[in-house]
């Protein structure tokens, strides 16, 4: 079996809409993918739909959480998965309702600093081709400056201008990562850190901060990613097995927004049953 238990659709900054994620998994040869939109279910109905025979749809969603490290303090970034969880769990709903927010009014500040500087961005366009309440971020903004010919790709537009210590950069407030494993394990849900040593991206958590997780009710943890080299699997690798964690591997998908294909990094079918077996809060959408 081949399994992808990471991949991004409209619903927050892919540029597949659900049905197209699902038909895309099909015509990468897959038989199992999740969808894991940011801060958000609301591609769940319409990918559940578009399974065809022969392909299982895991629910899911890419949480935006926070570490703070004890001996500093400084807070780092950390991408929870989240897998299998009842949606409607009212404390999950209201968590993410307010980050969506706050990602929404991160990109109209950003936007609007950008086009005070006589950048080509217009925030009102952005918010126009997105739906209602849909997760706002960067990744749109990064669009909008291909668009309008600044920079040759998202990258490059991360690189340049988007990126944390550049100058049109906004901090956010995310969830504290164990808060989150709490919400989610309450929604009968399970989790996975996604590229926990991507050090190419800014700083990460270390092993210290992975035992602490696991101890708080962390399912498992994300080995191989396009990010991870090959260093970074067998270390990760070998520390899910220290701490008894389920490990997964996932290609990160978000359509044309990267050059990452579906299906690039796959799961152990033995390890997608270990997830499944430990969550209650819904099912997986079998075709």
């Amino acid at each position: 079996m081949r399994i992808d238990l990471h991949a991004h659709s409209t619903a927050s900054d892919g540029t597949d809409t659900p049905a197209e994620l699902v038909a895309a998994a099909v015509r990468s040869g897959l038989d199992v993918v999740a969808i894991t939109d940011h801060d958000t279910t609301a591609g769940w109905a319409e990918a559940s739909a578009a399974v065809p025979p022969g392909l299982t749809l895991v629910p899911g969603a890419e949480l935006s959480t926070v570490w703070a490290e004890p001996a500093t303090g400084r807070e780092i970034s950390v991408h929870l998965l989240a897998y299998l969880f009842d949606p409607t769990a009212p404390t999950l709903v209201a968590e993410q309702t307010r980050l969506r927010a706050e990602r929404r009014m991160r990109l109209r500040v950003m936007a609007e600093r950008m086009a005070a500087d006589g950048l080509p961005v217009d925030a009102d366009e952005i918010f126009a081709q997105l739906p209602p309440d849909a997760p706002a971020g960067r990744p749109h903004l990064a669009q909008a400056l291909v668009r309008a010919g600044l920079v040759a790709s998202v990258d490059e537009a991360f690189a340049e201008y988007l990126g944390a210590g550049r100058g049109y950069y906004l901090a956010r407030h995310d969830t504290p990562v164990g808060e989150a494993i709490d919400m989610i394990a309450a929604a009968g849900g399970v989790t996975v850190v996604a590229h926990p040593f991507a050090y190419t991206r800014g700083w990460t958590i270390d092993e210290e901060a992975l035992a602490t997780l696991a101890a708080r009710g962390l399912t498992g943890v994300e080995v191989d990613h396009p990010n991870h080299d090959d260093r970074t699997r067998k270390q990760l690798f070998g520390l899910a097995g220290e701490l008894g964690l389920v490990r997964t591997g996932s290609s990160d998908y978000h359509g044309t927004n990267k050059t990452i294909k579906l299906g690039q990094e796959t799961t152990d079918p033995i390890q997608l049953e270990e997830l499944v077996a430990r969550a209650t809060g819904t099912t997986v959408v079998v075709g």
